[in-house]
């Protein structure tokens, strides 16, 4: 994560400023994000519908891969190599059953809805699953498409001193792919990459340090710091048509105005939530970046996406393949499940509670399924031909499914949804044209999401 206190650069140009690099160091371009009028002109070029503003986004990305087969999609009369060992149970909506693992689903199964019929022809490896289904695209041609997140950034620009685009509680790690994991700027630069925020906000020290008040800084370095100031506007005099000073003098103003924000600070101190609000999500990692999601949302945030895990391979995730250092599906009974029980169901409570939850989309995706028959280990394995998301709010209906799995939860049966129609909803709800496109690598037009991919349009009331 960018520190907006880093040392001073010292390697100078020969006129006596920054050089190119220090630019690009001290201008924080993956941090913040730019303070650009980009609303009013997405807007004018119909980019953006009427009542866009209001809306924002909050990405529940399931790191692993859940089993739809044993969560949101179960097949109780299939044989038991097939159907698992959990049993489905009624919710608050006729519609569907979930799991017996998820007993807080179930009771607020009205405030969302199901999409059963997910897909994609990616490898079965996760960061490729990670990047199609946060981007819409598999990432070909050395074109890495932006994260929706980073698209909403670039077209709507930032309400608050608050970065438009957040990630909690830090970007993905390793995937086994070695390939990049979606969740950053693309094409569009790295002005538009997340604000990550590095730190375990359920940690009883937690803080964000680039967030530090003045006393706690120290008046000497803040000082030094407004001295910047000074260099930036030398430089961009001297170098007129220099973008690196162009965007410095932009993200120079930015940073610090979100370093010396009240606003800001206000926004990530969990202290402010009452006791009982933290418990109800959780004293976990996610529980508490569920809640923090809430409250940068709150104050201005357009789009949130939280990690539930951060690696496959150092903390025990949704990759229930069963053999260690994996767990098996019994394993998510008593690990993973009753953490995201508790505090999903938290969130669209409070959203609900809050009025909040009309101009707020949830969406839970996930970079694959797993596979419909168990293995020998007790686990399952990675299955991108068919899985299940879930999303809220934002205009979307509860209580109801989009598309259905075959017999044994292999393949899509009805409506299949791939990866750029799940990114199409996400930017329907928005309220961004999904049809318009943006400049591209070498200036030519890049459509938001795959040619012919449309939004699920079954999931809006």
């Amino acid at each position: 994560m960018f520190s907006f206190l880093a040392p001073r650069p010292r390697a100078l140009l020969c006129g006596g400023g920054p050089t190119r690099r220090d630019f690009l160091h001290v201008g924080a371009l993956s941090a913040v994000g730019l303070s650009l009028p980009q609303y009013a002109r997405a807007a004018a070029e119909g980019q953006v519908r009427p009542g866009a503003e209001n809306r924002s986004c909050i990405m529940i990305f399931n790191l692993g891969g859940p089993s739809h087969l044993d969560l949101w999609d179960m097949k109780p009369d299939a044989p038991a190599e097939i159907r698992g060992p959990f049993k489905p149970i009624r919710t608050a909506t006729d519609a569907f059953e979930v799991s017996e693992l998820l007993p807080k689903h179930a009771a607020i199964a009205d405030r969302f809805s199901l999409v059963r019929s997910c897909h994609h022809a990616g490898a079965a490896v996760h960061d490729a699953g990670w990047q199609m289904l946060q981007t819409g695209r598999r990432f070909t041609g050395g074109i890495h498409t932006p994260h929706a997140g980073s698209v909403a950034s670039y077209l709507l620009g930032r309400r608050t001193d608050l970065p438009p685009f957040v990630v909690l509680p830090e970007l993905m790690g390793r995937g086994g792919g070695n390939l990049p994991n979606g969740q950053a700027g693309g094409f569009l630069g790295k002005a538009y990459d997340p604000f990550a925020l590095m730190a375990d906000p359920s940690k009883p020290d937690f803080r964000v340090p680039d967030l530090l008040p003045p006393d706690q800084i120290g008046m000497a370095r803040l000082e030094r710091r407004r001295s910047m100031r000074s260099i930036v506007e030398q430089a961009a005099d001297e170098f007129e048509a220099s973008e690196d000073a162009r965007l410095l003098d932009e993200n120079f103003q930015t940073a610090y105005r979100l370093m010396t924000s009240t606003q800001a600070r206000e926004a990530f101190d969990l202290s402010k939530e009452p006791t009982h609000v933290r418990e109800r999500y959780g004293m976990n990692r996610f529980g508490q970046c569920c809640l923090l999601a809430r409250r940068l949302v709150e104050n201005g945030v357009r789009f949130v996406t939280v990690n539930t895990f951060l690696t496959v391979f150092d903390e025990i995730t949704w990759d229930i393949h069963g053999s260690k250092p994996f767990t098996s599906i019994e394993g998510m009974k008593d690990i993973v499940c009753p953490m995201y029980d508790q505090a999903y169901s938290a969130l669209l409570e409070d959203l609900v509670g809050r009025g909040m939850l009309d101009d707020t989309l949830v969406t839970t995706l996930c970079e694959f399924g797993r596979t419909p028959k168990v293995n020998p280990a007790g686990g399952r394995d990675h299955w991108p031909q068919c899985f299940s998301c879930s999303f809220a709010g934002g205009g979307v209906a509860g209580g109801r499914v989009v598309g259905a799995s075959d017999t044994v939860g292999g393949f899509p049966a009805e409506r299949p949804v791939g990866p750029g129609d799940i990114v199409a909803t996400i930017f329907e709800s928005l309220g961004l044209d999904h049809t318009s496109h943006l400049d591209g690598p070498a200036g030519r037009p890049f459509a938001l999401t795959d040619f012919g991919t449309e939004p699920i349009r079954e999931l809006f009331a």
